[in-house]
């Protein structure tokens, strides 16, 4: 199964929507441990890409590379700019493809993820949305296409339960380190609404596979 870059926006603004839905949370949950606008950058961010998409940009990689650009400009916080990052990682993964093929995902998410420990330097095992990522891709590995709808936000969530009785060991939440067990981080809580919008779960959802 593949998507082609009309479908890869419809993608893209659906996860849009959901930023701009949860600003209001995720700004509240970055107080707890940051500086309080990672809602209110994803909400920028969220704007300056569904303009970005309007027109429909021709290939996959000018997709992400539209959103990148997007986020890159929005970048009020590091989340920002580690977005842009990913973005622009999978728009190099799919140098001159016409659709994206969604057995790819995984791979593409593997690039991600080193691609943004390089550029942000934490490490898995900090509590950040760099653990999220990795158990969605392991997660993704495993199953067959389309269990991938309901077993990639359970996986998200599970990721969050498990990390949650964690402390933060990277970036201004490291400085509140035993505050932070039993709280959120906020960037993989942001990461969870944004693969939800993306399997199209309408709604956060803290289920966990068995």
């Amino acid at each position: 199964m593949s998507l082609n870059a009309e479908q890869l926006c419809a993608v893209l603004l659906r996860c849009c929507s959901r930023a701009k839905e949860a600003a209001e949370e995720l700004n509240r949950l970055d107080g707890q441990l940051g500086d309080g606008d990672l809602g209110a950058t994803l909400e920028k961010c969220a704007r300056l890409t569904e303009a970005a998409l309007a027109p429909t940009p021709q290939d996959i990689p000018a997709v992400f590379q539209a959103a990148s650009m997007a986020c890159a400009r929005a970048s009020g916080s590091s989340f920002g700019t580690l977005l842009g990052v990913a973005l622009l990682t999978a728009a190099k993964q799919n140098s001159e493809m016409k659709t994206l093929d969604l057995q790819t995902i995984p791979s593409i998410l593997e690039a991600v993820l080193a691609a943004l420990m390089a550029r942000g330097g934490a490490s898995l095992g900090d509590k950040t949305v760099l653990d999220a990522i990795d158990a969605l891709t392991r997660t993704l590995k495993t199953q067959p296409l389309e269990n991938w709808p309901s077993v990639a936000p359970q996986a998200v969530a599970a990721a969050l339960e498990t990390w949650r009785q964690k402390p933060n060991k990277i970036g201004r939440a490291r400085m509140f380190a035993e505050r932070s067990v039993g709280l959120d981080d906020p960037g993989m809580v942001a990461f969870a609404h944004l693969v939800d919008a993306a399997t199209g779960r309408t709604t956060h959802s803290q289920e966990v596979s068995g």
